[in-house]
């Protein structure tokens, strides 16, 4: 039987290319809820690139667990391209990875802070650099994750292939 949260994504790809350049992943996932750790898994070999991740459902977990500043939680909220930057650099420092991916948004039903369902924010912070990525997905509760965890693993795979993550 296939996994199918590795179906439809370039996982293994993934794996292969990080594991090909010795390097390791980590996570700090909000709407996801630990789908991409997950889907990493999910590949046989992850072991030697999954370092781990924080699950960080709740807003002060965002601070605690992935050290996202508090006065940017205040003031720019839990669904904000700095906090997803900041879940990435989080989930890289807190497991000791090479990189780091966040990803905070709205999954629905309804809207949160003034941001429409689909709203998602990516966030990737590697040996170089950061960077965020919005995704305006489309859906119900589960394609918008699966749908996130998807843009993460194809983002990610890029900028692994590529060899940093370049400013947007």
């Amino acid at each position: 039987m296939s996994d199918p949260l590795v179906d439809g994504a370039p996982v293994a790809e993934l794996v292969t290319a990080l594991n090909s350049a010795g390097q390791t992943v980590a996570t700090a996932e909000s709407l996801t809820a630990g789908l991409l750790a997950a889907t990493v898994a999910g590949v046989p070999g992850a072991s030697a690139v999954l370092r781990g991740g924080l699950i960080v459902y709740a807003t002060d977990l965002k601070s605690r667990l992935a050290c996202v500043d508090d006065n940017l939680l205040r003031t720019e909220g839990p669904v904000a391209a700095s906090t997803a930057e900041q879940l990435a650099v989080g989930a890289r420092e807190q497991c000791g990875a090479d990189w780091g991916v966040g990803l905070t948004g709205v999954a629905g039903p309804d809207s949160q802070d003034g941001h429409p369902v689909g709203t998602v924010y990516l966030g990737l912070a590697g040996p170089q650099h950061s960077e965020v990525v919005r995704l305006k997905l489309h859906g119900d509760r589960w394609t918008i994750r699966l749908g996130a965890v998807h843009s993460a693993v194809r983002e990610l795979l890029r900028c692994v292939q590529s060899g940093s993550v370049s400013v947007k």
